[in-house]
């Protein structure tokens, strides 16, 4: 065995009750442990990282002669990296939003469902991210028949009442002999020209019930079977929109622009599609009031960071995977070896860096098997579906064994570098380890004041080799079903779902790590007294941990305690209040 490996068979720290260490650990796994100097290779990452992330020139590039030295440079670069990436979330948080809607006769109430719509968004903002801005503009559009009346528009403005006067002005017109197609894309093609986008985060937010002219849209009546009489196509209107690096979103009605979404998708890949089927108006405006809102925030937390090509391409990457789960039995079973993080016991173990490191490293040998396709991915990794596979001798029979699967996800990140990838891994399964030791913390002063708890998922670094004969390291973790996946909150500040007892959560790591660090970026699933997640991020004053997403004492700052709202889990924790007014999240006029 490894003499990086240990284990305390009765120590509830090991996170699993039946997990046991390795009796022997493959030569080749022994002989990159011993290799592996975990600070050395993280310093040289973080160095490369924030180059990237600066966008610097080789003139820049690390050299160190000593480890302190590294340290140094590379606290240097993260600094400098995190600085541009804080501003640019500060200009991320200035957003354009464009409706575009139909505007005949069938749209009628809709159209008076949009004309409430933008109190109420401004309302929950303000109550949940202050720190957006918005301007608010229009394009409505009817068909070619209605002549004058075929489009028209309010260019962006910060002044709502304006908008609202002019919503009220919108009246839903048909031509006579109309047909059902209506001019989408004329429509679409004037908002995405027309209209004067200068903010960094730009929404389209799409409203209608019919699809384009055209027989590859619909098989409907079309007195325009051949297409747009103006020469617009789906992929010149959708080209421009996405060289202008705006988020398009939709608000589906009826099933006859199914077709419509199919062909949008195959061009631009994935975006969200919002149910505002129904005529009850309360509820229409409910459900248009949440598809805004959420339009906006998705919109803002992808936007850090990215350009309109690296959004679209991650969009169209999407359609390559399969949602499906496999067929387990045409797949062959896979052996590896799984590695975890003894657990701190206390917060000083937390806060030393130097803690997490090979000699808290458990393992055990692991079977399993893998999808050939992810069912998801996002900018930094991509999930696949996978079985853990354990064979379990029954007591008195040792010469039978009982197979146990169990449901698991496999993720990898979608590029490492020139670095390690070993190393990289391991500080995803530290961000876990850190937020699942804050969770039971957490839990433990819930309890007492009966609020739902907040649980983190057990998270291992997986090794293997391939049929290629390359080495190969993933990490590994439960699968969440039986409820909706969902993103709570990002590491840019940003609310994507209000939940008070997640952002008491947040809260309570700052206080409970004496402003050390904030747990963020909080994914997974809500059940009636639970939240289980993954995929955390954290912030932390020491800017040479838990990776890229940590943006340090600034992001702290300015991207938790700017922007956190104390509530009553707040309260019942009795957290201390966070008075964010005296902190400043103007962006500087240099983006270099």
């Amino acid at each position: 065995m490894s003499k990086w490996f240990c284990y305390s068979k009765n120590n509830a720290n090991t996170q699993s009750s039946n997990s046991t260490s390795s009796s022997s650990v493959s030569s080749s796994l022994a002989y990159d442990l011993n290799n592996l100097n975990i600070t050395q290779e993280r310093l040289k990452r973080y160095a490369d990282e924030a180059n990237t992330l600066s966008s610097e020139t080789s003139d820049t590039t690390l050299t160190a002669n000593t480890e302190d030295d590294l340290k140094t440079k590379a606290i240097f670069l993260r600094e400098k990296a995190i600085s541009k990436t804080l501003n640019k979330i500060k200009l991320s948080m200035e957003v354009d939003l464009c409706f575009v809607l139909d505007c005949t006769v069938s749209m009628e109430f809709h159209i008076a469902a949009a004309k409430d719509c933008i109190s109420h968004v401004l309302n929950y903002l303000i109550r949940t991210n202050s720190n957006i801005k918005l301007r608010v503009g229009f394009c409505g559009y009817r068909d070619h028949n209605d002549k004058d009346d075929r489009l028209q528009f309010l260019d962006f403005t910060d002044k709502y009442e304006q908008f609202t006067t002019y919503m009220h002005k919108v009246k839903p017109v048909s031509s006579s002999n109309n047909d059902r197609p209506e001019d989408v894309l004329g429509g679409l093609d004037a908002a995405i020209t027309q209209m004067d986008w200068q903010n960094s985060t730009r929404v389209l937010l799409h409203i209608g019930d019919c699809p384009p002219h055209g027989r590859r849209f619909t098989t409907l009546r079309d007195n325009y079977p051949d297409g747009d009489p103006n020469g617009l196509t789906a992929e010149n209107v959708l080209e421009k929109m996405r060289s202008k690096n705006i988020f398009y979103f939709f608000g589906k009605i009826t099933s006859d622009t199914d077709k419509m979404l199919e062909i949008f998708r195959d061009i631009i890949g994935e975006f969200p599609v919002f149910d505002l089927v129904g005529g009850d108006p309360i509820k229409l405006i409910e459900k248009l009031i949440k598809a805004t809102s959420s339009s906006i925030t998705y919109a803002v937390s992808s936007t850090i960071g990215s350009n309109s090509k690296e959004i679209y391409s991650l969009k169209q990457k999407k359609l390559d995977m399969n949602p499906n789960v496999p067929d387990w039995n045409t797949l062959s079973l896979q052996k590896g070896v799984v590695m975890w993080y003894f657990i701190p016991k206390t917060l000083d173990e937390l806060k030393n860096p130097t803690y997490f490191n090979k000699p808290k490293l458990f393992s055990e040998s692991f079977s399993f098997k893998i999808a050939q396709q992810p069912f998801s991915g996002g900018v930094e990794k991509c999930a696949y579906f996978a079985l853990d596979i354990k064979r379990n001798k029954i007591p008195f029979i040792p010469c039978i064994a009982k197979q146990q699967m169990k449901e698991m996800v496999i993720k990898e990140y979608n590029h490492i570098g020139q670095n390690d990838p070993f190393e990289k891994y391991l500080e995803a399964v530290e961000v876990s380890t850190v937020a699942y030791f804050l969770s039971e913390e957490f839990n433990r002063h819930a309890k007492r004041k009966n609020i739902p708890k907040v649980n983190f998922l057990n998270v291992k670094l997986l090794r293997c080799g391939t049929i290629d004969l390359r080495t190969r390291y993933y990490i590994i973790e439960p699968r969440l079903k039986d409820a909706e996946y969902k993103r709570f909150n990002a590491n840019t500040g940003v609310i994507t779902e209000l939940r008070p007892t997640l952002e008491a959560f947040v809260h309570f790591t700052y206080e409970y790590t004496e402003g050390y660090l904030v747990v963020c970026d909080l994914q997974g699933i809500e059940l009636n007294n639970e939240f289980i997640l993954t995929d955390p991020a954290i912030h932390c004053i020491d800017s040479l941990r838990f990776g890229r997403t940590n943006f340090g004492k600034e992001g702290i700052s300015e991207l938790f305690l700017a922007n956190h709202k104390c509530n009553d889990i707040c309260k019942k924790l009795k957290l201390s209040h966070i008075d964010n007014s005296a902190f400043n999240l103007v962006p500087t006029s240099d983006n270099n």
